[in-house]
């Protein structure tokens, strides 16, 4: 008999979530990864910007041509480090609905709203209160950023939920088939994949996934090397620290920036015990004393962490960040949740094989396993949901408008646009002419004046042209903290004043300019 309430309770959740996924891509400002996503489903993986002047208005109008399939191929393979199939379902998003950044998130918001749904779906087959879980998930600073921005992540997750969703049951090449399809759109999603399989024994959903993972194959030989020294080389232990530090991020968010000196200490305490208690609240789980399902939750939760600390080893660095961790926050969701607000652990989970037969069978009487009778007699050493709730809100609030939470993009061409004047706006290239001078220019009003400037520019010759330039510190890679320390002690120098500072701009004018 269908629970009403639950349903209802289910699309409430669903509801709320469309609504802050779809805020956060609205409020955020652009970053610096979701340029490559813009650039090469246009057709131009790499610009070549004019030398000189010239105005911000020229990057929306690159990033508004189309690229079709074979393109987006050739350019991944000789430019970048990720597999087709998201840029490909991008390029035909962006005929409909318009090459901008918004309505290019907008298709990982209906990723994530899927994603959302999914772990209902998989919350209710394993007596676990699906709105409880969704709420939860809804709640994890990773998952509402890695679901709002125009990245490979929020396809990926949903893909992966439903293959495992379909793993249990009688369509497991199918389930294959959403798996491999999941890697073909990150391929960290391998990761959640392997240990859905595992440990679920369902071999069978191997050969639909096959096909994909030689697609994936082919583009990772490629591109393995393309992005060398963008992580630390690997260590354990720094590898161990930035797991805690970017788990405990990925699901309560960065609070503690938005506080200095001892507040920030106080906050980051607070959290880190409020994230040992969950810990160890769900450390109660014993995933091999119950179903097939619970192993899957339980292998879904660690095998991202497990999987980024192999890779690293395999290729000797660090790669651990938190969005590299959103493929695990669905199944912390349903862990929490399981600990939180299961039904009577006295009645056989739907998810628990029934006697006997080695079938998942209906909820019905049975003597508690040894799993639950655990987690009974644990349940008062578990952290309040009140206060995990509360951590939660703040952070996704943060997320949603705190400026320390975003990239410099947005506040910096807000600022640089009211302090110009009659001036140009120096802009870092960047590595590579994509992330930062992308970001910027979608931010920035489109007559502003700017000029892309690198670290073998003559300095003291392009200055000569200008007597007032704004400089805008955006330092997100090697290049560009080299090209604006060049310029900052250029116009540090007896010729030049500053006569305003912005966010992440500097303004200044030649000495003796407007006397």
């Amino acid at each position: 008999m269908v629970n009403v309430a639950d349903v209802r309770s289910r699309w409430a959740v669903l509801a709320l979530g469309a609504a802050v996924l779809t805020a956060a891509a609205w409020l955020r400002g652009a970053e610096y990864d979701e340029q490559y996503t813009l650039f090469l489903t246009a057709g131009v993986a790499r610009p070549d910007w004019p030398a000189g002047v010239f105005p911000a208005g020229t990057i929306a109008a690159v990033q508004a041509g189309h690229a079709g399939f074979t393109g987006i191929a050739q350019d991944l393979r000789a430019t970048d480090v990720h597999p087709p199939f998201y840029f490909w379902a991008v390029s035909l998003w962006r005929t409909v609905f318009g090459p901008g950044l918004f309505a290019v998130r907008l298709f990982s918001v209906v990723c994530g709203t899927i994603s959302l749904w999914l772990t209902g779906r998989i919350a209710s087959r394993c007596g676990i209160r699906p709105a409880t879980a969704m709420l939860l998930l809804l709640g994890c600073y990773g998952f509402v950023y890695t679901n709002a921005i125009a990245r490979g992540f929020a396809p990926a997750q949903a893909l992966t939920l439903c293959g495992v969703c379909l793993l249990p049951g009688r369509h497991r090449v199918l389930a294959g088939i959403c798996l491999g399809a999941a890697c073909c759109c990150n391929y960290l999603a391998v990761f959640v994949s392997v240990a859905a399989v595992v440990a679920t024994g369902a071999w069978a959903a191997v050969p639909g996934a096959i096909p994909f993972l030689a697609l994936d194959a082919w583009f990772f030989a490629a591109q393995h090397a393309s992005r060398s020294g963008q992580f630390p080389p690997f260590d354990i232990w720094r590898g161990l620290t930035r797991l805690a530090q970017y788990q405990t991020g990925a699901v309560f968010g960065g609070l503690p920036l938005y506080a200095d000196g001892i507040a920030r200490i106080a906050i980051g305490a607070a959290i880190g015990l409020v994230s040992a208690g969950l810990v160890a609240a769900v450390s109660m789980v014993r995933p091999m004393r119950a179903g097939a399902e619970l192993r899957t939750i339980v292998a879904g939760a660690i095998a991202p962490p497990l999987g980024l600390l192999m890779l690293g080893a395999v290729f000797n660095n660090t790669p651990i960040e938190l969005r590299y961790l959103s493929f695990g926050l669905p199944f912390v969701a349903l862990l929490a949740a399981w600990r939180f607000g299961s039904d009577n652990p006295g009645v056989r989970h739907a998810c628990s094989p029934g006697p006997g037969t080695g079938k998942s069978s209906v909820a019905e009487p049975a003597p508690v396993p040894a799993w639950a009778w655990t987690r009974q007699r644990a349940r008062g050493f578990c952290v309040p949901l009140s206060v995990v709730a509360a951590i939660q809100i703040a952070s996704i609030a943060g997320l949603l408008i705190a400026p320390r939470t975003m990239q410099p993009a947005r506040a910096a061409a807000v600022a640089a646009a009211g302090l110009v004047a009659d001036g140009v706006v120096l802009v870092p290239r960047g590595n590579d002419s994509v992330g930062i001078p992308g970001a910027f220019g979608i931010e920035a009003p489109a007559s502003l004046p700017i000029r892309l400037i690198r670290p073998d520019d003559r300095v003291a010759t392009i200055l000569a042209q200008y007597r007032r330039v704004t400089l805008a510190e955006l330092t997100q890679d090697s290049d560009s903290t080299a090209a604006v320390a060049l310029w900052r002690a250029a116009l540090s120098g007896p010729d030049w004043r500053r006569v305003a500072i912005g966010s992440s701009v500097e303004v200044f004018e030649r000495n003796g300019a407007g006397e």
